[in-house]
């Protein structure tokens, strides 16, 4: 457990739920092509893909609660946002400090509002208010692009982090759309996707993490 502690602490106070919009442009993270075949650090590669995973299996249980009309298993999924967001943050805390810790939740908060607003506004079929979290979620995404550039500038340039996050963003939206339209055989596609990208995300991740502390990290 201890371990698998450190892990979080290493992987997610540089990195967090984030990711939507195709980046076609963005250069490929350092580590990604290395994390596919053989990962410098496999446990921590795995902490990595079960947290990003759980970000994605609760807004997502969200949306269809919200769709569904159950507002105690909406309830439910918001806490389990929340408490996943709380166990990332107490992570960075315990490697980088309070106030990364601090910093950090701070970021997943300013995420979770802006897909719960999302989620919230396309169900009542409220335009504006989507369009609103949308920009809130782009500038959210703008603000931990930076943090995780600064905690990590060799391996994740700003520009390619902001893009991946922008992906996960637009994931979040198509994926809540179709959720809201019952359009089943789409959000099929489109979880498929957002979980592979995940992977993509975290192995990134973990990959610079391994480069940053090489003696840290398993």
């Amino acid at each position: 457990m201890k371990s698998l502690t450190l892990a979080c602490a290493l992987a997610l106070g540089l990195g967090l739920p984030f990711a939507g919009t195709t980046a076609p442009a963005m250069p490929a993270m350092q580590a990604a092509p290395q994390a596919a075949a053989a990962p410098a650090a496999p446990k921590l590669h795995a902490a990595l893909r079960g947290l990003w995973h759980g970000h994605v299996v609760h807004t997502r249980a969200y949306a269809m609660a919200v769709e569904a009309g159950n507002a105690a298993a909406a309830t439910k999924a918001a806490d389990d946002v929340v408490a996943n967001a709380k166990q990332i943050a107490n992570a960075v805390a315990g490697f980088y400090g309070a106030d990364a810790g601090t910093g950090m939740l701070k970021l997943l908060a300013g995420h979770w509002a802006g897909v719960k607003a999302l989620t919230d506004a396309t169900h009542a079929g409220d335009k504006a208010a989507a369009d609103k979290a949308m920009q809130e979620l782009a500038t959210n995404a703008g603000e931990i692009a930076k943090f995780l550039h600064g905690a990590n500038p060799a391996n994740w340039p700003e520009a390619t982090v902001d893009g991946l996050l922008l992906e996960h963003v637009a994931d979040h939206q198509s994926q809540v759309g179709e959720i809201m339209r019952g359009d089943k055989a789409g959000e099929a596609k489109t979880w498929a996707m957002m979980q592979e990208h995940m992977n993509t995300i975290a192995d990134a991740l973990a990959g610079g993490i391994a480069a940053q502390f090489p003696t840290k990290v398993q």
